[in-house]
């Protein structure tokens, strides 16, 4: 079977849980050839974000195009951009480029509150970089300032998802792990409205949760699935990770840490 190759623009993630490092794991356990183009260095842990330097735009554009001129690209994994130049620059390369297949992961806040998404970046993002998604994936907090709809139950999600998905996108997944009671994410693809309910793991709150999600997301769309068989199978991969997760660190938080490999 051919190797598949997957790219993944992100923030580095020093104490490996999300980010880059999260994603490079995640495609390693898929199967597909992993690649990736640094968009900000993060000086975090368990406690939180410490710092955050985000790389020249023109570094980040070269790092795509030394991807993409030598090994190529079947899908790509968006996740923090931080700044509105960064959008610009990445929307500018996927369309130069003629990317497809991309999962955009529009990471706002990390969980200490600390912004990854600058405010003027928000607007160009809807403008410049929906456009030529595949499919976004935002929590409830992340959808409502994409759509600018409260999103706080389910009816709601679906209406932030259309709203998204005028701007462009081909396919909005509202993430749900946030509502109150069970898990329930809203996939909208133009036409459908699909529900995908969860478990609630008590006790486990995994770092990385939305990177492994979109990577996952992005390895199966280049392996060939659906839109919504990645989906289906990227929230069974979670809930397995977050199984596996082991807990570091003195903020008591669990970390990604594979799976075992069984998930192929």
């Amino acid at each position: 079977m051919e190797l598949k190759r997957v790219l993944t623009i992100a923030g580095s993630d020093s104490s490996g849980g999300a980010g880059v490092q999260a994603d490079m794991r995640v495609f390693a356990e898929m199967g597909v050839y992993g690649m990736c183009a640094v968009t900000a260095v993060t000086a975090q842990n368990s406690l939180g974000v410490q710092k955050v330097e985000k790389i020249a735009p023109r570094i980040v554009a070269a790092q795509i195009d030394s991807c993409v001129r030598d090994i190529g690209v079947d899908a790509c994994k968006i996740g923090m951009l931080y700044s509105h130049q960064i959008v610009n620059s990445v929307s500018e390369r996927l369309r130069r480029r003629e990317i497809k297949r991309v999962v955009l992961d529009p990471v706002t806040f990390a969980k200490d509150g600390t912004r990854l998404l600058l405010s003027k970046a928000v607007d160009c993002m809807k403008r410049q970089l929906l456009p030529l998604c595949e499919l976004v994936a935002p929590n409830l907090e992340e959808a409502g300032l994409l759509s600018g709809i409260e999103v706080k139950d389910v009816s709601s999600a679906v209406d932030a998802a259309k709203a998204i998905f005028a701007m462009g996108s081909k396919n909005v997944l509202v993430k749900g792990g946030h509502f109150a009671g069970e898990p329930v994410d809203i996939l909208f693809d133009g036409e459908n409205v699909h529900r995908f309910s969860g478990r609630r793991i008590e006790g486990r709150a995994m770092h990385g949760t939305g990177c492994v999600l979109t990577a996952a997301i992005a390895a199966r769309l280049a392996l060939g699935e659906s839109v919504y068989d990645a989906v289906k199978f990227a929230k069974d991969y979670v809930e397995q990770a977050i199984r596996s997760s082991v807990e570091l660190g003195k903020g008591r938080l669990y970390y990604f840490n594979g799976t075992g490999g069984g998930f192929r």
